[in-house]
Parts: C-alpha cells; structure tokens; sequence
C-alpha cells in the first residue's frame, strides 16, 4: 500500500480538499489507480446533523453516506465515486472501537487511544485500500496540525508511516504564505512554525504546499526549503486561481507528480490531460453570458451550495458561456419588491434543497416569478416539493397548500412525510438516503434529455408528494416526468413552459467537469434561449 498524507497548518480553509483532489488527478493522469479518504477530527458520526452554515453543504454518496463537502470535490476531481468508508470520523472511530471493546474483542485490555483507537485509524484507512485495490490512498487530515481533535490521527499516520516503510508514505503539507505590510512581502514565519509543529509529533514533510494571493519567488521558497528541512524542488507555490479546476495544471508545472511518483516508487509515465485541458480552454473561453438566480436560506455561506456551483461550472466548461450567479436569500423577497424585479430579469431560476420553515415563502414566489414569467427554472428537493405547492395554491386554487413539514394542520397536504419516517425519533441517517432506481416517463423532456428510461440518482429527504395531488397537477399542466420503482413522485414538468423541472433527487451531485449533468446543462441552455429572444437590460450586481 503506498499512501500519500496531506495535512494543513496555519489556518483552516486553505484548500487541502483541492490540494488532495489535485494530487489524485496527477497520479491518475499517469494511469496509476488511486483512491482518497478523508478524515474529520468532529464527534459527530456523520455530517448529517450539521447545520450547512458551520460545515458547508452535506454530499450525499451512493450508499446513503453522508458526508463532508471534499468528498464531492475527490469525485469531480478523479470521476469516480466514493463510499461511507472514505469519510472517517471522530465519532466513527470511537463508536467502533466501544462497540469492540462491549463485545469483548480486546480480551480484558485497558482501552487506550494507543493502541487501540489508533489501531482503529490505521484499520480503516487499509480497508479501503483493499477494498477498492487502488496503488495510492490519498488521506486528507481535517483541521490543522496543533489541533486536540486531530491529534490521534497524526499518530495513528506517523505509525503507519513506521509500518509500511520507507518509499510507501509521502507526506504534504499545506500551509499559508500571507503577504502583508505596504510593500506586499511575504512572510514565511508562519509556515516554519507550522512545519515544526508538524515535527514535533514524528511526522516530516516530504511537500510543501504554499497557498497564498501571489506566486513566491525563488529566494522565499529557498528561505522556506533551508527552514522547513525540505528540498527547494519540493517546496511547491499555489496562488490563488481563477478556477479550482487549474490547479492539478499549477502542480504539474512544478513537477509535483515526478516528485511523488520518485518518492513513492512508482512508474514515471507522461501525464495524459487532453479532456481536462479541453475542459478549461472552453471554460476560459466564453462567449457571452447568463444570469442564473440561486434562490435559498442558507446563501451568506456559498459553501452550502457548492456542488450547485460546481454543476454550473461544469456547464460553462462544455457551453463556452459565462455563468453568473446571483444569490438570493429567499427570506428577503417577501419583503423587497426590488428584489422580486430583479428575480423577473434573470435568465433563469433554481431553487436547491433546504428543511424548515424559514423562507419557503420566498422560494414559493421565486417559483410563481419562473412559471408565470416562462423563465426556465429547475427545482431540487425542497424546490420540487415548493413547485408543486405553488401550483396547487395559485393554479388549482388551494391557498392553504402546504407541506405538512411547515404546516402540520394544512388542509391541503400537497407534500408530506414519507410513511417510513413516521415514528422515528433519531435524525441521524435516518432519511430517504442515497441512490435510487428512477423509471422516467416514455416521451417526457427528462426521458429526452437522459437519453434513456431508466436512471439512477442520490436522494436526502423526508417527506413526498401526497399521491392524492398528482392527477389534478396534471390536469392543469404539472405533469410527473418519473417515478421511482416503489411508486413515488421523482420528476414533474410543465410541458408548456421553455423549462420547468423539478425533481425528486439531487442531481448536483452527480455532475462532473468532464461529463455535466443533463439538467443544468439544459437549464443553461433554456437560459441562452431566453436572453437570445429577450430585451437586453443592464447587469445587476451580485448580492452580497
């Protein structure tokens, strides 16, 4: 087994996610099979608890996981899926290991963090190896180095290190190079101290990672190198980008998948990047543009969005067109007028999932502003839920209408709670979770744009259409577009509207650079029919 460690110091945020995806894709554009785990040092089993504003968006795995948001980031990057197994966490690890320990598995020994809790770590990270035969096992160490949580992850990693030997185990770390002071110099005091935190717990650096605003030159890198006890060659810049998506291209330049290969022992073969330098040459090279509005609660943080943004990048990789998004807190449009008249002039609408009750009426006017306005509009989760209770209410003539997960006494109960959920008291994994086999309707816009009539996409949610509202939707021009094999609502469309879809599932999830889901890559065309046709009004700016 040959692992590659990427850690951070410093400050959180620097971008080890990126850093780790990237490494994978050098090591995959030389045909060399690789796999990534990573770890979050949090008490929580799961990400599924946590509220996007403290840990970003929550991505779904086929199997139900659900996970961090690098996870999404390792998919799009290598174009390969991952399972719950590559998502280990505090909570994980010391469940399993009490849950040994109450069996009698370790036969009347003191439970320790070592060797048992680290044991754990180093157990999971070789199942994974095994189960998926990959060459290389990248595992990104959440947090930064100093931190209490991670600490028995670092041990477990240095002992590992021990184990497999030498020539098995690189390790990079990511650490920030600020530039400060009123002639912009940069400092790398702040990395020395990182990296000899680093040491002090057993672990050296084979890679640095430099992030920062700028490039750094040679005698920063030299200073950092003499330091940090590292190679000059293996001190590695990586200012900020215009595109994540540039990185494994910044890496590659600076011979970072040689380096690792010779590290690791592995075969030098040329890197082969023809589809991914394809991607970005027509993502840099747009022409024109679309204004896409994101309607939700949770848009001061991006992040709680960001497979959707990545979706539209993908898009804009493939069409050649910019794609602006404008963000929308759904909990101000009923009580802006302005914003409402913008939401009118955009080329087109998605609303993304969400829970609760706080701005769902907004979303509700953001889809009656799509499908009275013919703007193209695609809703996910809760937007598919929320379209449907708009047509019941302002079509059908139910005013009530509502989803019983906002109003338990609604006459009208357009959405409600799946049957399964009823009864359950733990929130944890305990939703509609995962993929799920879908069987479009013959002759459906949907259908048409798959290209087939069976599809298979990730879930996360409690509640349904109530069956009940299905044919009067479809009397009135909602009609569903796909169901699930056990008899459920996946799609409804308006097939008198440019584009209107909403949708069961998360298709966000699923989108890559190379290969952009169907459904924002025709939500983007719809939006460049729109403007082609429509008057030209003056860009609004961004909010904040």
């Amino acid at each position: 087994m040959k692992v590659i460690v990427v850690s951070g110091g410093v400050i959180s945020g620097l971008g080890k996610g990126i850093t780790t995806s990237s490494l994978g894709r050098l090591l995959k554009a030389r045909g060399i099979s690789v796999t990534i785990v990573k770890i979050d040092p949090y008490l929580n089993v799961d990400a599924g608890t946590m509220n996007p504003y403290q840990h970003g968006e929550v991505f779904v795995l086929d199997d139900g996981t659900e996970a961090d948001l690098d996870l999404g980031n390792y998919e799009r990057f290598l174009g390969q899926n991952m399972a719950g197994t590559h998502n280990l966490t505090t909570g994980k690890i010391y469940r399993s290991v009490i849950e040994k320990e109450r069996r009698g598995d370790y036969l009347g020994n003191t439970v320790q963090i070592i060797p048992h809790v680290t044991g754990e770590i180093k157990r999971s990270i070789r199942e994974v190896a095994q189960a998926t035969g990959a060459e290389v096992v990248l595992v990104e160490v959440g947090g930064t180095v100093g931190d209490i949580e991670s600490m028995p992850f670092l041990e477990a990693l240095r002992e590992l290190s021990y184990e497999l030997g030498e020539g098995h185990m690189a390790f990079v770390h990511t650490t920030l190079v600020p530039v400060v002071g009123p002639v912009g110099e940069p400092k790398t005091k702040p990395t020395q101290h990182s990296v000899r935190e680093l040491r002090a717990i057993g672990i050296r650096p084979n890679v640095i990672i430099c992030r920062g605003p700028l490039p750094i030159t040679s005698d920063i890198k030299a200073k950092i190198s003499l330091f940090c006890d590292v190679p000059p060659d293996a001190v590695i810049a990586v200012p900020d980008q215009p595109s994540i998506y540039e990185v494994p291209l910044v890496l590659e330049a600076q011979g970072v998948g040689t380096l690792l290969t010779r590290i690791l022992g592995l075969p030098e073969r040329p890197p082969d990047y023809t589809t991914w330098k394809e991607f970005l040459a027509t993502y840099r090279r747009c022409d024109g543009s679309v204004e896409v509005a994101v309607v939700g609660k949770y848009t001061e943080l991006r992040d709680a969005y960001l497979s959707h943004s990545e979706a539209f990048h993908h898009c804009q990789g493939s069409l050649g067109v910019e794609i602006r998004l404008q963000w929308y807190d759904s909990e101000d449009i009923p009580k802006n007028p302005s914003l409402l008249a913008r939401l009118q002039r955009s080329d087109a609408i998605i609303v993304p999932g969400g829970f609760g009750s706080r701005g769902t009426e907004g979303k509700i006017k953001a889809v009656e502003v799509a499908r009275t306005g013919k703007i193209p509009y695609l809703g996910i989760c809760y937007g598919f839920q929320l379209a449907a209770i708009e047509a019941a209410r302002n079509v059908l003539g139910l005013p009530k209408a509502n989803t019983t997960e906002v109003d338990a006494t609604t006459p009208d109960p357009v959405v409600c709670v799946l049957e399964e959920q009823k009864g359950l008291h733990e929130l944890g994994g305990t939703m509609r979770l995962g993929a799920q086999r879908i069987i479009l309707t013959p002759g459906s816009k949907v259908a048409g744009l798959y290209g087939k009539g069976e599809i298979w996409e990730r879930h996360r949610h409690r509640y349904e259409i109530n069956p009940k509202y299905i044919e009067p939707l479809a009397a009135h021009g909602l009609v569903v577009g796909g169901m699930s094999v056990d008899g459920r609502v996946e799609v409804l469309e308006m097939p008198s509207h440019p584009f209107f879809v909403g949708v069961q599932y998360h298709p966000e999830f699923l989108s890559r650079p190379e290969a952009p889901h169907p459904l924002y890559m025709e939500l983007v065309r719809a939006a460049m029919a729109r403007k082609e046709v429509a008057s030209p009004v003056a860009a609004t700016p961004a909010l904040a």
